[in-house]
């Protein structure tokens, strides 16, 4: 029978041997602070490509100084105005050459060879369209934080999906599942909409990005990023919320395992290696 003395050593040594195998993120690079307020980053890898969301004015209102830029995977600034004309784009996403943002009370579809508007989507009921995620057969699907709501766009038809989310925000379609991000749970939605908490993000969920092992990285606005586990655990991965450096709608290259963050306030977009 062990003694407590050697109890207690064994308790220290597998604390030391899980606080070593927390994740951590080791910073690559960060571009001019000179972007008009990012909120989404969306990696395009094979074009070698970010393309960021600029509100350029204030959260909800409209404007029409919101646009996209882009940024290379080194961090240099592309393009600051690849698309203009928006109001206060949040969340993008992707299907083949298409690029979705979400816009208010709108979706702009942009064609990304052209680098133009093709159309927009108005969804009517929506009051503050936030994040977007596209699935494996194109269906889009658009998160509303001011109701609660998440709407599901088929062939450019918009239709209430879900409804009565708390702090809604980000969103992650991945198999036949949603994943939305809430003010505290983040929640896993199949094709029943039947609803399972995966983990919580207590500041406000924002961006959320599955690792590929059934892990999630997910950010927090105020300036939090969380490595979360399977079975709900999690790490605190970055804590800039004192420097007031905002860590908005993240975006994640699982193939080199780097995050982009978008700083919002700061105005620029930063890389991290993900260890």
């Amino acid at each position: 029978m062990l003694s407590m003395k050697r109890l207690l050593f064994l308790f220290a040594v597998i604390g030391a041997l899980h606080s070593a195998a927390q994740h951590q993120l080791q910073k690559i690079w960060e571009t001019d602070t000179t972007l008009a307020v990012p909120e989404s980053v969306l990696p395009d890898i094979p074009n070698k490509v970010l393309y960021v969301s600029l509100i350029d004015g204030a959260p909800w209102e409209a404007d029409g100084k919101g646009g996209i830029g882009k940024v290379d995977l080194n961090g240099k600034i592309v393009n600051a105005k690849w698309i203009t004309g928006l109001h206060a784009p949040k969340g993008l996403g992707m299907f083949g050459n298409k690029l979705y943002a979400a816009d208010m009370n709108s979706v702009a579809v942009i064609d990304i060879s052209k680098g133009s508007i093709t159309s927009t989507i108005k969804i009517d009921s929506a009051q503050g369209l936030n994040d977007i995620t596209v699935d494996s057969k194109g269906i889009v699907y658009a998160s509303d934080s001011k109701t609660g709501k998440v709407y599901r766009i088929e062939n450019g038809t918009p239709s209430l999906y879900l409804s009565g989310f708390k702090g809604i925000n980000g969103l992650r379609a991945l198999g036949n599942d949603l994943y939305v991000a809430t003010s505290k749970d983040v929640f896993k939605v199949d094709a029943n909409k039947t609803q399972t908490s995966i983990g919580i993000i207590d500041q406000g969920g924002d961006g959320i990005e599955p690792v590929g092992n059934g892990d999630w990285i997910g950010s927090a606005w105020a300036g939090y990023i969380y490595y979360m586990y399977a079975d709900g655990k999690r790490d605190l991965l970055l804590d800039t919320h004192e420097q007031k450096w905002n860590t908005a709608d993240i975006g994640y290259d699982p193939a080199t395992k780097i995050v982009y963050v978008p700083t919002f306030a700061r105005k620029s977009v930063a890389a991290y290696q993900l260890k």
